[in-house]
């Protein structure tokens, strides 16, 4: 009796490390399986274009270096979209002066502008004005005035374009056109389509008093 349960014993001995092995696999799998996994980096969402601020009767003030003031955009509601970068205003009021101190004022609508409101689409009754401007040794700079249903201008390039029919006064001349590309820097002025204009004569100088002669 204890022959045969020495024999089985060794036949038992032979598979008991083959056993052991097996049961270790099968509890690190049991582990591996539920253990708590790691956290995710979280994935970035892409933005989508909706407003992520609003502003109510609000004003925005650009400045140089120097502290003057470059900019000034005021509206009733503005609504800011972060995948743009781009402010819509509603009831759009701006002003910008630049280098020389000339002052360039617009309103619309509504007005789409860029961050530092170099760069501004204005909608339903736009009108850009840049005022005159006398400068010593210099040719005076007349008024200047854009008109239309849609404007888009770029301040610091002091340029103005349209692809609908628009009007511009310059001093006491006006002109009409289907389309419009006006570059001030390059001293430029495209218009196309229907275009009218209508120039008047320069003022004449105003008339020297008469001089007096001396009474006998």
């Amino acid at each position: 009796m204890m022959a045969r349960l020495r024999r089985a014993w060794e036949r038992l001995s032979l598979y008991l490390p083959v056993l052991l092995m097996g049961l270790l696999a099968l509890g690190t799998w049991w582990l591996v399986r539920n253990a708590p996994q790691p956290p995710q980096p979280p994935q970035e969402r892409p933005l989508r274009h909706e407003p992520d601020y609003f502003m109510r009767d609000f004003a925005v003030r650009n400045f140089d270096a120097t502290g003057r003031l470059q900019s000034e955009i005021r509206g009733t509601l503005g609504r800011h979209y972060a995948d743009t970068d781009t402010l819509e205003i509603d009831q759009a009021r701006m002003r910008s002066v630049d280098i020389d101190g000339r002052v360039t004022t617009a309103s619309a609508n509504r007005a789409l502008s860029n961050a530092d409101g170099s760069e501004v689409q204005l909608f339903g009754n736009a009108i850009v004005t840049r005022e005159p401007l006398v400068r010593p040794g210099h040719a005076p700079l007349p008024r200047l005035q854009f008109r239309g249903e849609f404007l888009h201008a770029w301040t610091n390039d002091e340029r103005v374009r349209s692809n609908l029919p628009v009007t511009l006064t310059r001093g006491a001349d006006t002109f009409t056109a289907d389309s419009l590309d006006y570059d001030n820097l390059d001293q430029i002025l495209d218009l196309r389509g229907r275009v009218h204009g209508t120039l008047m004569p320069p003022a004449p100088p105003p008339a020297r008093p008469a001089a007096r002669r001396p009474a006998r």
